[in-house]
């Protein structure tokens, strides 16, 4: 079965968030991590049957929906869940908030390695903990070069009001696949330092590298397991973000009691429209997501192949391994604002500071959209490059 990825959806006008920050102005909106594809037939398909339903009330899931959950994670992951162990949430950053609030007092600290998506840092600070970053290290003489944990800086930061690391597995927004020993490590380095470990899968289903497995990191061990908060949500891979539906898996009864406290009176429920969309996308859109695996890989490998021909002052650093994410390094543009300047011609993306990178050096492009889109932008990128010759 072939599924349409190229036809580009009109966008303009309806209630996205990222189409309407550019709303009125020629600037296409590369930024967001929001894809611009239909989700699959059979999401749409389960969607009207249940407004065909006509009743919205407060909704619990199905037997049948939290088994799409299981299946999915036992034949993907070979991680066999207790329903139990699954708290049902309205969205991932939710799930990040939750994780500090339950797990550290204000005034403690929550540790995480940057570049990283912008809630790892803001949400200990939204509710009075501290955010403590550690900075990636690009390792130039692999082959080819990676993002590494810089271990010695990583306990340097340890200090005794740490509790919680949060780790994103895959990374967003280096687009990197965790492999089992540097898991392992973290692990240990978690248990050691008794920190609660908070690991934010929601791109697990977006591998681009077959030969990379996901391993959610509560599978490597039941140490690891009793100190684990893994949040995954369908939202990234087959585009339901607005229907807020994800989920904390938690087998340890002791720290799932703290987490569901925490969420008291705070945590709107999920809808009945997000957990009709989270069965049918688990359940019934497999074919959908390798076609669409498929077609991320070509959109990587167009830009990368274009960075190369039309922009080898631009590039990637290492291998784009997961997500539709890339993280380009800008920094022999010498801009103070590179945002601003590419905004000027034409296409908006992500500035590599919110996500903790130093300013003017790094910016992210989200290739989740039709090819021809992306080829536009990339071509509206060169032209910004041109006008500062």
């Amino acid at each position: 079965m072939s599924f349409d990825f190229d036809t580009i959806p009109q966008r303009h006008g309806t209630d996205s968030q990222k189409w309407q920050k550019y709303a009125g102005k020629d600037i296409l909106p590369m930024w967001v991590a929001d894809m611009d594809f239909r989700s699959s037939p059979a999401i749409l398909a389960a969607l009207h049957e249940r407004v065909e339903h006509g009743i919205f009330g407060y909704a619990r899931p199905t037997a049948s929906t939290v088994s799409a959950v299981t299946d999915a994670l036992a034949s993907r992951y070979n991680w066999s869940i207790d329903p139990a162990w699954i708290v049902w949430l309205p969205g991932l950053v939710c799930g990040l908030n939750v994780t500090a609030q339950a797990f550290a007092q204000p005034g403690e600290e929550v540790l995480t390695l940057t570049p990283v998506y912008p809630p790892f840092m803001t949400a200990p600070k939204n509710s009075g903990r501290v955010s403590v970053t550690v900075p990636f290290a690009l390792n130039s003489s692999s082959v080819p070069a990676r993002w590494e944990v810089d271990w010695e800086a990583l306990e340097r930061a340890v200090t005794p009001k740490t509790r919680l690391f949060f780790l994103c597995n895959p990374h967003n927004p280096l687009a990197r696949v965790w492999r089992r020993e540097e898991l392992v490590r973290l692990g240990e380095f978690c248990t050691r330092h008794d920190l609660v470990l908070c690991s934010d899968e929601i791109h697990c289903d977006l591998i681009l590298d077959p030969s990379l497995p996901h391993i959610p990191s509560a599978t490597l061990s039941p140490e690891l397991a009793a100190r684990s908060i893994t949040l995954m949500a369908p939202s990234k891979t087959y585009n339901v973000p607005g229907l807020g539906t994800s989920f904390a898996i938690i087998s340890d009864a002791t720290l799932r009691a703290r987490f569901v406290r925490a969420t008291a009176g705070i945590v709107a429920e999920v809808t009945t429209l997000g957990f009709a969309a989270c069965e049918a996308a688990y359940r019934d859109s497999e074919p959908w997501r390798q076609d669409l695996l498929a077609y991320l890989r070509g959109n990587r490998d167009f830009l990368l192949d274009f960075l190369s021909r039309e922009l080898p002052g631009l590039h990637v650093a290492a291998p784009i391994e997961a997500t539709y994410l890339a993280w380009i390094n800008v920094e022999s543009l010498r801009l103070d604002d590179p945002i601003s300047h590419f905004e000027q011609h034409g296409v908006g993306l992500s500035d590599g500071t919110f996500f903790g990178a130093q300013r003017g050096s790094h910016v992210r492009i989200n290739l989740g959209c039709p090819r021809a889109t992306l080829a536009e932008a990339l071509q509206r990128i060169k032209a910004a490059v041109a006008a500062l010759a």
